[in-house]
């Protein structure tokens, strides 16, 4: 079957848009299927492209189109079974464009959505998401029990959350998603499924046939879960937001409480092979979704998956099409109108620390990125880091008097290939008086072939390196030097490029007490410091001779 597949996919590929070679590739297709899944489903989808390419082309007639548009449809319903992504594109098939939920959102979700195939593909164990409020988290993670109910109904799977409203919320949906074939073409794509039993008090549903354990049931953590639900081997335990708000997040016993309720009432529910999908607002450290991140950190079968309300240059992750979503202005002024906390855990995905910071963001200087007037003394240091997880950093310091303005940075995860042209650019564009270079882990050769660099090009400056005390942790020192830190302007986050943001978000997320998953930002400020206030420096001027 491929030999044939692969020729009709060459014709395709030559031919102008021939709909018998589409035709033909798709009836090819789903035999393939029945003896060759895998290599079927490839081929379909490579089929959708062709198709969409050749509705789109302006020399063809309606027919003709509409004959594209009927096939692109059963294309996809093929697909439907195995491939979650055409699952949701033809269960809304029948609605109009603006009340669709997946299409207007694609763009955005598509890689949630290919992390959900491979919790299904059983490449990964456990999915955690955290995406802002009112973004259609929830709603896509039930299409996903809808499909995963139709694939296996005779597997048992359990939903949850913080309260019996919302559980109640989630078996509603499922069950309209399953019954209302007016909006919905579930009944299509499992056309063999059948229902067996339903159950609003219980809040469950059966498929194929009644069960000990249905197929699904909704139930909030703080109901009666052991004995009465169990998450089959090809089942998924989903859980949507534990916690219920800031308020329980600021309380460590109910913290406590809500993490042993999840162990001993929901995980341990579950037979070998199931898997787990729990989505969540980080609003702590030490949530359910945060100690199981801390804990399987180094487990590749288990995924977490973070998309924050900006990204990374400032704009909005969620401005649907169809008027649909949240732009850059909405977020911004959510921003300015709740407490940082709240805004960094419910809307950037990001646990908020509120013990133990040391450089929280409020008490930090920040100027709107122009210069004092005058001729400033100019200073860099970098901590160099070679790929592998941790950042180059390097601040580039203004110095007006006693006035320090950080009025740029490298911040870089990327291996020597990326960072040396960045070094290199970034110093020929600021031209500082002098640079130092931390001299551990190979700072010393990162210095001296920067130097190199520099030289060939007949630019000259003070470069030197220097390894850090051996005789002081680096947290130590790090705190040694917070005081004058604090002293920095940096810029406001509204000039702030996008590497300099996530160094940012770095220092402002430290902490003296507890664990740092990095610090790569922190400690070139600390060394930064230790350069201007305890290393012998100064700007020699010319004066006229006071005798």
């Amino acid at each position: 079957m491929e030999d044939i597949l692969s020729k009709i996919f060459l014709k395709i590929k030559k031919a102008d848009f021939d709909f018998q070679s589409f035709e033909d590739a798709y009836y090819i297709c789903k035999e393939t299927i029945k003896t060759d899944i895998l290599l079927g489903v490839n081929y379909l989808k490579e089929l959708i492209p062709n198709i969409e390419k050749a509705i789109f082309k302006s020399d063809i007639s309606e027919n003709y189109i509409k004959d594209l548009f009927a096939l692109n449809k059963k294309v996809l319903l093929a697909l439907s079974p195995y491939d979650f992504d055409s699952y949701l594109l033809y269960l809304e098939w029948l609605r109009d464009p603006e009340r669709k939920f997946y299409p207007p959102r694609r763009k955005i979700f598509k890689p949630l959505v290919d992390d959900l195939q491979d919790l299904n593909d059983r490449k990964i164990d456990f999915l955690g998401i955290s995406l802002p409020p009112r973004t259609g988290k929830s709603t896509l993670c039930i299409l996903f029990i809808t499909w995963i109910m139709g694939k296996y109904p005779n597997a048992a799977s359990v939903m949850s959350g913080h309260s019996d409203k919302l559980t109640d919320g989630f078996y509603r949906e499922v069950l309209s998603i399953l019954t209302d074939n007016t909006q919905y073409l579930w009944a299509d794509v499992f056309p063999s499924v059948k229902f067996a039993d339903t159950s609003a008090k219980n809040e469950t549903i059966d498929l194929d046939k009644k069960k000990r354990f249905p197929t699904l049931t909704c139930r909030s953590i703080s109901g009666t879960l052991t004995g009465a639900v169990e998450v089959g081997t090809d089942g998924i335990l989903y859980s949507d937001d534990l916690i219920e708000d800031l308020e329980e997040s600021l309380n460590p016993l109910r913290m406590d409480a809500k993490y042993d309720a999840y162990l001993n009432q929901l995980k341990d529910r579950k037979k070998q092979g199931a898997r787990e999908l729990m989505v969540g607002t980080r609003w702590g450290v030490r949530d359910p979704l945060g100690r199981i991140q801390e804990q399987y950190a180094d487990n590749s079968r288990y995924r977490f998956r973070v998309i924050s309300a900006l990204n990374e240059d400032g704009e909005s992750n969620f401005n649907y099409s169809y008027e649909l979503g949240f732009n850059t202005q909405y977020y911004l002024d959510m921003k300015s109108s709740i407490d940082d906390a709240t805004w960094k855990a419910k809307y950037m995905g990001n646990p908020y620390v509120r013990e133990g910071l040391l450089f929280p963001e409020d008490e930090l200087l920040t100027y709107n990125g122009v210069l004092p007037e005058g001729e400033p003394l100019k200073i860099a240091v970098c901590d160099v880091a070679w790929g592998g997880g941790d950042s180059l950093s390097m601040p580039f310091a203004y110095i007006y008097g006693s006035s320090v303005y950080i009025h740029d940075v490298i911040f870089n995860k990327g291996d020597k290939t990326i960072t040396y042209p960045a070094v290199i650019g970034r110093t020929k564009q600021h031209m500082p008086h002098k640079e130092r270079f931390e001299a551990n882990n190979g700072g010393h050769e990162y210095a001296d072939n920067v130097d190199r660099e520099l030289r060939k090009s007949n630019i000259h400056i003070n470069i030197y390196s220097k390894s850090a005390p051996n005789n002081q942790s680096k947290l130590a020192r790090i705190i040694q030097f917070a005081p004058d830190i604090k002293k920095f302007y940096f810029l406001a986050d509204k000039y702030r490029s996008r590497e300099y943001r996530a160094f940012m978000q770095e220092v402002t997320m430290f902490v003296q007490t507890g664990k740092n998953p990095h610090d790569d930002s922190v400690d070139s400020l600390a060394m930064l410091a230790d350069e201007l206030y305890y290393s012998r420096i100064g700007k020699v001027e010319p004066i006229k001779r006071p005798f």
